[in-house]
């Protein structure tokens, strides 16, 4: 296995990156910036200069990987078609890259609540109906994936049991990325994982479950 990760430099997909060299997998992240990337990123990870919004950067960049883990999306400010590229154009690019190498597994971080309209996140130039988007056009490429949809990101890790439960099932609570990052990353490894949206919060008074348990809870 050999992992492409896009959204390496940004705070979950940093964590993604730390799981997979806990885990001994070798990674090759896209970032657009070398010298901001060396800074951020563990030394032994292989960097790929490359932009989802540019699509003829990706096919290079992918090369000989085996799986993606996407952790892009658009950062809040005052571009009205931020989300539209970055969070369904860009996925759309992404997917296609990594259709055309055969991927094995596309692990997408997406978003709680992406299949309400009416939520106070949309007032951000929609992003919720983008990412609603990004996740359709992954699932129709034909590549087995698994879509995590986290509730609201934390920075801070805690002890708190993650729950995890199928689309449009959680509407409210938070998580630790780094448990978004455990979850991204156990799903490459776990067949229960395979073609499912998973929605994922973290509370204290829940106790921990082996992942392999609670994918295979969610039909």
């Amino acid at each position: 296995m050999k992992a492409f990760v896009a959204g390496a430099t940004g705070e979950t997909g940093r964590r993604i990156v730390l799981e997979l060299v806990h885990r001994q997998i070798p990674i090759r992240a896209l970032v657009r910036d070398l010298e901001s990337a060396r800074a951020i990123l563990p030394p032994e990870v292989e960097l790929a200069v490359g932009d989802v919004l540019k699509p003829e950067t990706l096919s290079d960049a992918i090369a000989d990987c085996t799986v993606v883990l996407s952790a892009t999306g658009a950062r809040p400010g005052f571009d009205p078609t931020a989300p539209y590229r970055v969070d369904f154009e860009g996925t759309k690019n992404l997917v296609n890259a990594a259709k055309a190498k055969g991927i094995e597994q596309f692990v997408m971080v997406s978003s709680l609540c992406t299949s309400q309209f009416f939520h106070p996140l949309n007032l951000f130039f929609l992003i919720l109906v983008w990412k609603k988007q990004g996740e359709e056009y992954l699932q129709a490429s034909g590549i087995p994936y698994t879509i995590v949809r986290p509730g609201g990101l934390k920075n801070d890790d805690n002890a708190d049991g993650v729950i995890m439960s199928g689309a449009d099932t959680l509407f409210e609570g938070s998580i630790p990325r780094t448990k978004v990052a455990q979850t991204c990353v156990e799903a490459l490894f776990l067949p229960e994982s395979r073609n499912k949206i998973v929605e994922i919060v973290a509370k204290p008074e829940v106790l921990s479950q082996p992942y392999e348990q609670l994918f295979a809870s969610v039909r």
